[in-house]
């Protein structure tokens, strides 16, 4: 019996994870065989994941991909959509849309583009994907300003270093905050020369990586702490707000942008400067956006989707029932 100190952790988690994918042992039996409960085994298969001692990519039909994919251009008009087969763990169905969006731009970039990154989970799963990926002479430049959150790296200055370095590419930091309390403030940051330069460089981008975020009182943004639950409630109930594009671009269900309180108090490129933008790639994993996906692919803004299978098939049943 191995004992679990006596071995170099990365050698273990090689070990066991040899022994659950390529010889299909139980996580039972792995755990008997190294002296591990079953709860420890399954941390370190899913820690091996994480750490990229195991790579895993789903194949599914390409009827199947290419059928949804044609649909979704027939009746929106964009470009592609990268659809991923559905998962019930919200993390690794993040992962799995992700690695979509990570292997396009892999085959995509060319040398000299730019690409304008903005913020949050589903744009940060971008850059933790793990793989092999070809150097390019491009630069990575931050769509929008700083943020924090305790316990996930999701802001744009972080996403945007981490991609520059997958790509061995360069990256440009946007020197201001994402969110500040009024109107005037913001003013008085895009004022200055530094950030409107970046702002400037951001919106000539060749490519954008933007997020999808759904309305609710206890959205990401509210979390963050960025807009209050009144708020929201009330561009949900009172304005027909179902959605945002990059966090702040806000819309109804027809992709109509609608003016909220909420506006002009985040520094980042705007709607109409990610419109002109020649590809803008928008990504939503959670089972929770289909409505807020369909507003925003509405909006004429996106060119590439990348979402799940049920996402994918709700909201072209939506689209078809006229909804």
């Amino acid at each position: 019996m191995v004992v679990f100190e006596d071995k170099q952790e990365s050698e273990l988690l090689t070990e066991i994870a040899v022994a659950y994918y390529e010889y299909e042992q139980t996580q039972e039996e792995i755990a008997q065989r190294f002296g591990l409960s079953r709860i420890k085994v399954g941390r370190l298969l899913k820690k091996a994941r994480a750490e990229g001692i195991v790579e895993i990519s789903v194949k599914y039909h390409p009827i199947f991909s290419s059928r949804i994919e044609q649909q979704f251009v027939n009746h929106f008009g964009i470009k592609r959509a990268l659809i991923a087969l559905d998962h019930q763990d919200e993390e690794e169905q993040r992962r799995q849309v992700a690695a979509l969006v990570s292997n396009y731009l892999s085959s995509t970039l060319k040398n000299g583009m730019t690409v304008a990154v903005g913020q949050g989970r589903n744009v940060a799963a971008i850059a933790s994907h793990v793989g092999v990926f070809p150097e390019k002479q491009c630069k990575f430049i931050c769509g929008i300003g700083g943020t924090q959150r305790v316990g996930e790296i999701i802001d744009a200055d972080h996403i945007s270093r981490s991609l520059a370095r997958k790509f061995s590419a360069s990256s440009e930091t946007l020197y201001a905050p994402a969110y500040v309390e009024n109107r005037e403030l913001k003013r008085a940051f895009i004022q200055n020369r530094v950030i409107k330069d970046t702002l400037e460089r951001a919106a000539k981008a060749d490519i954008a990586l933007v997020g999808i975020g759904d309305m609710n009182e206890n959205c990401y943004m509210v979390q963050l702490g960025w807009f209050t639950p009144q708020e929201v409630t009330y561009a949900t109930l009172n304005q027909g707000v179902i959605g945002d594009i990059a966090g702040y671009g806000f819309f109804d269900i027809n992709g109509n942008p609608v003016d909220t309180t909420m506006n002009d108090r985040v520094i980042g490129l705007s709607i109409e400067e990610l419109r002109n933008i020649p590809c803008v790639i928008a990504i939503a994993s959670e089972n929770t956006k289909a409505t807020a996906i369909l507003g925003a692919l509405r909006s004429g803004v996106i060119d590439i989707i990348a979402t799940s299978a049920s996402n994918a098939r709700t909201i072209l049943s939506l689209q078809q029932n006229k909804i």
